[in-house]
């Protein structure tokens, strides 16, 4: 190596190093982490942070009777406040992660505004130093298959994405840190709808104008929470998404061919979802690498783990 050479390479060692430095944990000593609600990608969210030693609280109104994760199970409604005020104190970081009743506007009001009002109102605010919120992409509507990032104004065209901002926009006003991740649609073990509804011949995808997908493996959404509170000085938004935006007759093409099953035929774009590609450079730039930054290596990960 000539010395040109040696001196870029240690131009290079240095920005990574001051990168690493930028990114470093908060502490380094052990997390007390609630999760309010703790289903599916909550656990995922659990396991890792079990796995580097930190103690892992999650809420649920019926918490398993039975279970040797590791995980310190609480039980409350976070729509009765009454049932929060015996919650342990001295939690230092708060993943607000529920899964609302049903697909309306005052259940997704009861969980996403006023229960985070009573949690925050029964957690130590002493101790608390990071509150992580997941939300969602349906806080942005149709962009005609444009570009999407942080920047780009909000505008939600149910009432899912409108009562997810709200929210976000309270939490944003308090005075404890916190952070928003707006997750694209997950897949992963157990969320095949689209895998069956392929395979029995009942997908439909619009051919004349491309509609843009969005997806994130749950391992990696899961990752992606995880990485956000560990980093030293994390943005306020962030977008949680694969590298790979794909027009949605591409991806259903290439799930058919893998399934053995005809191309799917010609249907709508899926209703109030909207057609762009969310950008997930902030979360990269953060120091963020997915597993899986193509749905369909993802997908056929899925397809091979399961034959």
């Amino acid at each position: 190596m000539n010395f040109s050479s040696r001196k870029d390479q240690a131009k290079k060692d240095r920005t990574q190093k001051d990168q690493a430095v930028k990114n470093q944990s908060v502490k380094n000593r052990t997390e007390s982490v609630l999760l309010a609600g703790c289903g599916d990608l909550g656990q995922r969210v659990a396991r890792q942070l079990l796995a580097r030693g930190d103690a892992v609280w999650a809420l649920r109104r019926h918490p398993p009777a039975a279970d040797d994760s590791g995980i310190r199970w609480l039980q409350g409604d976070l729509t009765r406040p009454e049932t929060l005020r015996d919650l342990r104190v001295g939690f230092t970081s708060l993943v607000y992660l529920p899964t609302p009743d049903a697909r309306d506007e005052a259940a997704y009001r009861a969980v996403f505004i006023d229960g985070l009002r009573h949690l925050l109102s029964a957690l130590d605010q002493a101790t608390l130093q990071r509150v992580l919120f997941v939300s969602s992409s349906a806080v942005y509507g149709e962009h005609g298959g444009d570009w999407v990032d942080e920047s780009t104004p909000p505008d939600p065209p149910g009432f899912n994405g409108a009562v997810l901002l709200e929210a976000e926009r309270w939490l944003a006003e308090q005075p404890v840190a916190s952070v928003a991740l707006r997750l694209a649609g997950l897949y992963g073990p157990g969320r095949l709808q689209l895998i069956e509804r392929l395979r029995a011949g009942r997908a439909g995808v619009p051919r004349g104008t491309p509609h843009w997908a969005n997806r994130i493996h749950i391992d990696d959404a899961a990752a992606a929470i995880v990485h956000l509170l560990d980093i030293a000085a994390p943005l306020p938004l962030y977008l949680g998404v694969d590298d790979t935006p794909l027009p949605l007759d591409v991806l259903y093409d290439y799930l058919a061919g893998l399934l053995g099953a005809p191309a799917p035929m010609e249907g709508p774009a899926p209703a109030g979802v909207g057609s762009k590609r969310l950008s997930n450079e902030r979360l990269r730039a953060s120091g963020f690498v997915s597993r899986w930054p193509d749905a369909r290596e993802g997908y056929a990960a899925l397809l091979a783990s399961s034959i």
